[in-house]
């Protein structure tokens, strides 16, 4: 037998470098963030989706403002973001970073004030690491505190100490903290600030923390109501019935149901952290919630069924809370204080504190409110009926959503998703294409750990007027939502970027809203926890031999043409014209997505009514006034 030692995958291995006492490393603080700022901020991201870092960034310093505010100082928060500069200034008035330890707070990892549960009772930041990993991760960063009379201001660039101005006196009678930051681009990319993100975020800060007043860019943010308010103002439909709010201790909850949903949705805090993920807090009230309802109206229904178009928006206060990462998206505490030292625990379990509360506000609510009682009655009814009427083509529906899936290819998945650990697990993408051709550049140009594929065959079914039943048995619906596996719960969800990748012309455009459609109708908590992108991709391409440009406007095309003499201009009507080399530019770090936003006060019914319902003449008047013409010929150049 021949000898193939040569040929053997060990002696293949490139060779290691030396491991030696050289190899061993001491990075201070700021350095460790810039080398790893997923540990600090989760993602990067330039901007476009709203777990991006540069809002993290904004967050941990309000963060800090906030807890100013919980502790009894300072009412107002002022946030501004000049956004040519890209520079963003937050100022509180609560009692200001000791003068003598600022350029320590901010610069140096495990410092701060909050490891004593003494002086910041229930505090969102307890790790130290918040302003530092903002002081690290900016090119430019100022720290101001003004106390007692005095003040002192730090300046840095890339987390190193430009200026330190020392303690002065300060006429101001105003005491707090300004932070002043621009996120490194050199990190970031081009990335840009959706205003809406923000706004959102300062509402949720508002909505939490009663008698706290923000502006942001000037304009005055308040909540008289708490969680009320973020209910009402957040629902995309009509209740069916009037919101009941429970306030309770550390304990407030407001919710109701609402129709056309069939899974329940949260909005959950801890501390007025917002935990999009959940955690321990929220499955304690989703138990506790379908054990007293089940209790009250003397049925056994299963959980789901109970909890079926279920809003809820939910906070609790507990000290030193332990979530899953730095980010805080997950609450990991099952107690509503931490352990002792030596390892026991005898505070209240989370999962008995809320349950307790259900059952004496809950259930008094609706022995008292009959009106409440009986919708919510109907409404678990009717969840139920629909619960049996699927039951008997759930698994005939899947079974032949698995076959078609290995038979035709329809998903061409990717190894990392984001119901996972992965530490790339935020960057996990499946994106919807229309047809074999766009399908078939984006498969040959995407990453396959994290990027997945979607091939439609034209058209999907317009889902305005059906059922649930009816997606079941519509093979491409149910093929992509068992591709998404969201059917049961969110917490399945394979993806964190949901991207719709259709042509730019009239069939793309409407591919986009029968699919934004199917999403508002059965899974709109899909888009408003903002997992849900638009794929923008170039229009044109103008070249000559030594430069080539993408252009996505009118405006960037006619100002390529300016700067190519000679040039060639392509104009790619559909995905499938952007070969896979091309193709690979699109969907890689400077990949353009456009995130769908739910406004608070976006009619969501209204718009898929008019655009979507049966209401033709009037569709097709509204049509024919605001008809833009195109013309070819106004782009060609000789």
């Amino acid at each position: 037998m021949a000898d193939n030692s040569d040929n053997n995958i060990f002696n293949q291995q490139p060779l290691a470098a030396d491991y030696n006492d050289d190899s061993i490393v001491h990075l201070e603080d700021m350095e460790h963030i810039r080398l790893r700022p997923g540990m600090y901020i989760g993602k990067l991201g330039d901007g476009s989706a709203h777990d991006d870092g540069i809002y993290v960034l904004i967050k941990e310093v309000i963060d800090n403002s906030i807890d100013e505010f919980t502790s009894g100082f300072g009412k107002k928060i002022d946030v501004r973001i000049n956004f040519a500069e890209r520079r963003v200034s937050i100022r509180d008035y609560g009692r200001g970073i000791p003068l003598g330890k600022l350029v320590e707070a901010v610069s140096k990892l495990n410092t701060g004030a909050k490891y004593d549960s003494k002086v910041f009772q229930k505090s969102v930041g307890l790790n130290g690491v918040g302003t530092k990993a903002v002081n690290a991760l900016s090119s430019s960063f100022r720290v101001q505190s003004f106390r007692d009379g005095k003040t002192r201001w730090a300046e840095f660039a890339d987390g190193k100490l430009t200026c330190d101005s020392g303690i002065v006196a300060d006429g101001s009678t105003d005491s707090g903290t300004l932070v002043e930051f621009v996120p490194d681009s050199k990190l970031f990319g081009n990335y840009h600030f959706i205003s809406e993100y923000v706004e959102r975020r300062i509402w949720n800060y508002c909505y939490l923390n009663h008698g706290l007043t923000m502006y942001y860019n000037d304009r005055r943010y308040y909540s008289k109501n708490g969680l009320l308010d973020l209910l009402g103002n957040n629902l995309q439909s009509d209740p069916l019935y009037p919101i009941i709010h429970i306030k309770d201790g550390d304990f407030e909850a407001a919710f109701t149901h609402v129709q056309g949903q069939s899974n329940d949705y949260y909005y959950s805090f801890v501390n007025g952290q917002h935990t999009t993920e959940g955690g321990t807090h929220q499955s304690a009230f989703r138990e506790a919630y379908a054990r007293v309802v089940k209790d009250f109206i003397k049925k056994d229904y299963p959980p789901e069924v109970i909890r079926g178009g279920l809003v809820c928006a939910l906070c609790v206060r507990i000290q030193e809370p332990v979530f899953e990462a730095q980010t805080k998206t997950k609450l990991g505490s099952t107690h509503l204080e931490p352990n002792k030292v030596d390892g026991t625990n005898d505070s209240p379990l989370l999962k008995t504190y809320i349950l307790d509360i259900l059952k004496r506000h809950l259930d008094n609510y609706l022995h008292i409110h009959a009106d409440t009682a009986e919708a919510l009655l109907a409404k678990i009814n009717a969840n139920e009926k629909e619960r049996k009427e699927i039951a008997g083509i759930k698994k005939v529906a899947r079974e032949a959503g698995k076959k078609a899936s290995l038979n035709n290819r329809k998903l061409r998945d990717c190894h990392v998703h984001y119901n996972t650990n992965h530490a790339r697990r935020l960057e996990s993408t499946i994106f919807i294409t229309e047809g074999d051709s766009a399908s078939g550049s984006i498969t040959k140009s995407r990453d396959v750990d994290t990027q997945a594929v979607f091939s439609l065959r034209g058209k999907p079914k317009n889902t305005y007027s059906i059922s649930k039943v009816d997606v079941y048995k519509n093979e491409e619906l149910n093929l992509l939502h068992n591709a998404l596996d969201i059917d049961d719960d969110m917490d399945n969800l394979r993806y964190n970027n949901v991207v719709i990748a259709t042509d730019a012309d009239v069939d793309g455009m409407h591919i986009r809203l029968l699919l934004l459609t199917f999403f508002l109708r059965f899974y709109p908590e899909l888009i408003q926890t903002g997992h849900v992108y638009i794929l923008q991709t170039p229009l044109f391409r103008v070249r000559n031999k030594q430069k080539t440009t993408y252009c996505y406007t009118d405006d960037e095309r006619i100002a390529a043409i300016k700067a190519t003499p000679g040039a060639e201009i392509t104009r790619f009507k559909g995905l499938g014209e952007i070969s896979p080399d091309e193709f690979k530019n699109f969907i890689g770090k400077d990949m353009r997505l456009d995130p769908v936003l739910l406004h608070k006060d976006f009619d969501t019914q209204g718009v898929l009514s008019f655009y979507m319902g049966e209401n033709t003449l009037e569709r097709r008047e509204f049509i024919m006034q605001n008809l833009r013409i195109e013309d070819d010929e106004s782009i060609v150049v000789a």
